[in-house]
């Protein structure tokens, strides 16, 4: 049987360089936007498609295998979810079974609870993931304090939701993982090479 660590994370925690850095120190695979690919190449959706599904932005295109069957607008967009939560599953699960991995992200810790993963949170105080945020930001990102921490508490409330409808359970809450760990006075990826050490 596969080992499995799913990290969940807050944005701009570090969550996903301590994901990829621990992956790297314990010789796992790393599965984050791996799991659209994966998707994708089961499916008729595309990589786009998909990712526009899941942070709940309208799509122009339908995918080619959604019918016209849907009533009103916001039947659709309920398909839209649940079909893509489904392949997402089942994508998840075809990834775990290859090998010793690292997933972050997606509600893998949910998905994959019946394998016994080890179940990870990042998060940080904002005054941090702001720091993070500024000092990585992408094209298109604000450039000041007070709009990252805007866009910060935005995609935070996203992920919250989307984990809470898909699992029942509440994002961020300790007694669903094994270890909650804060990055706001810490280094994200020697955290990842210390846990490693416990792991192996």
């Amino acid at each position: 049987m596969s080992k499995i660590i799913t990290v969940a994370r807050e944005f701009g925690s570090g969550g996903r360089q301590f994901a990829r850095k621990l992956a790297e120190e314990l010789g796992y695979e790393y599965y984050d936007k791996e799991v659209l690919t994966e998707i994708a190449n089961n499916t008729d959706y595309s990589v786009e498609y998909i990712k526009s599904v899941v942070d709940r932005k309208p799509h122009s295109l339908f995918p080619i295998s959604v019918g016209h069957s849907f009533s009103s607008g916001m039947d659709y967009q309920l398909q839209q979810m649940q079909s893509i939560f489904t392949a997402q599953y089942e994508a998840i699960h075809n990834l775990a079974g290859k090998s010793d991995c690292v997933f972050v992200g997606r509600c893998a810790d949910f998905i994959l609870r019946e394998e016994n993963p080890i179940r990870i949170f990042v998060y940080a105080d904002m005054v941090r993931k702001v720091e993070r945020c500024l000092e990585f930001r992408k094209e298109g990102e604000p450039d000041n304090p007070v709009e990252m921490e805007k866009l910060i508490k935005k995609l935070d409330k996203a992920r919250a939701k989307y984990y809470n409808d898909y699992t029942g359970q509440l994002w961020g809450d300790k007694q669903y993982f094994d270890f909650c760990i804060n990055t706001s006075k810490f280094d994200e990826k020697q955290l990842a090479v210390d846990l490693a050490k416990m792991l192996k």
